[in-house]
């Protein structure tokens, strides 16, 4: 359904430019089918190879532009903003591309008119793709944001309904166990009958009580290294991979929950705070602990600015006796070093 869609998309691209043509006054030709065609041809591929498909339509739209009245300028300027708004990180190459592209127009098409208007105009196209493509990062972000303050929530809500359950319920059922345990010493050699039931009423209380504890082990589980996979899919996208070296093994639950988080702060703040396209994080786990470290390929500095989650990172490896090692990686990148003893 995808590829009909396309294909009806660059005939129907073609037939506008062909007709919008001929409406200006201009003789049906070969040549000017073939150059309409050859403009939309790329336009499938803008996803898989936006800068791609700039270069090429840009090239057909200059050969072309000696042909009166064509429009094909406007498939090329389609194509550098989707270059721009699918392939952020090569910005400044998309930004040359297009200031060439518009004064090698202005000359083939002899378009009057100031040199630096041309340059302006070469740099606003992807601009305008880069800012959508901003709006929907940002947009991106706040639905993320609002989705992890409400697991924050649920989770406090699972907290305290088990506290709350701990408290009434398990306490009564403590009670009524014990209450029965009394009576069946106090009524020894009464009838049966009487047996039967104190008796009934200890295991009942017994088994209740073991299945509320349960449901509060259930309740109060916290997230370990075997979601690590959820939180990959989840932060990976076309311009960032991740990959995911070792796996996960049991652990301690403190243990297990705090190399979880220390992966999801890692790979949040490489999202979130660098442009990096390729993230690494590697699970190493001997009779010692677990080591866990996260690196990228983004662009590094010397100044590390600790901010709320990477001193909440330290405190947790601290608090199990751990180590970390957070930084700047050479040549490029960053790197978060983690070591939690089992």
């Amino acid at each position: 359904m995808r590829h009909l869609r396309e294909a009806l998309s660059v005939i129907v691209t073609t037939a506008l430019l062909v007709g919008f043509t001929l409406g200006e006054g201009q003789a049906a030709s070969v040549e000017l089918v073939l150059v309409s065609l050859a403009v939309c041809l790329p336009l499938p591929l803008r996803r898989r190879l936006p800068v791609t498909v700039a270069i090429l339509t840009a090239a057909v739209s200059v050969a072309g532009s000696v042909i009166p009245g064509w429009p094909g300028r406007l498939v090329a300027m389609a194509a550098l903003c989707c270059a721009a708004y699918y392939r952020p990180l090569r910005l400044p190459w998309v930004l040359l591309i297009s200031v060439v592209w518009m004064l090698g127009y202005g000359v083939v098409a002899q378009k009057s008119g100031p040199v630096a208007d041309l340059v302006v105009l070469g740099v606003a196209l992807p601009a305008v793709g880069y800012a959508l493509r901003l709006q929907r990062d940002r947009a991106r972000q706040t639905v993320e944001l609002r989705i992890a303050e409400t697991d924050r929530l649920a989770a406090e809500d699972r907290a305290r309904l088990a506290r709350d359950v701990h408290d009434s319920v398990g306490h009564h059922l403590t009670a009524i166990r014990l209450q029965a345990m009394a009576a069946r010493r106090a009524l020894a050699g009464t009838p049966v009958l009487a047996d039967r039931v104190l008796g009934t009423i200890n295991d009942l209380s017994s088994s209740a009580l073991g299945e509320v504890r349960a449901l509060l082990t259930t309740l109060r589980t916290a997230p370990g290294l075997a979601e690590v996979g959820d939180l990959v899919h989840r932060l990976s996208d076309q311009d960032r991979r991740i990959t995911v070296h070792g796996k996960a093994v049991p652990l301690p639950p403190a243990v297990d929950h705090a190399a979880y988080r220390v992966v999801q702060e890692a790979l949040t703040n490489a999202v979130r705070h660098t442009d990096a396209t390729e993230i690494e994080v590697c699970l190493r786990h001997d009779r010692n602990g677990m080591e866990i470290t996260v690196t990228d390929n983004g662009t590094s500095t010397d100044d590390v600015v600790e901010g709320q989650g990477i001193r909440g990172m330290r405190e947790r490896v601290r608090a199990l006796g751990g180590t970390t090692s957070i930084g700047p990686r050479h040549p490029h990148g960053w790197s978060v070093q983690a070591r939690i003893p089992a």
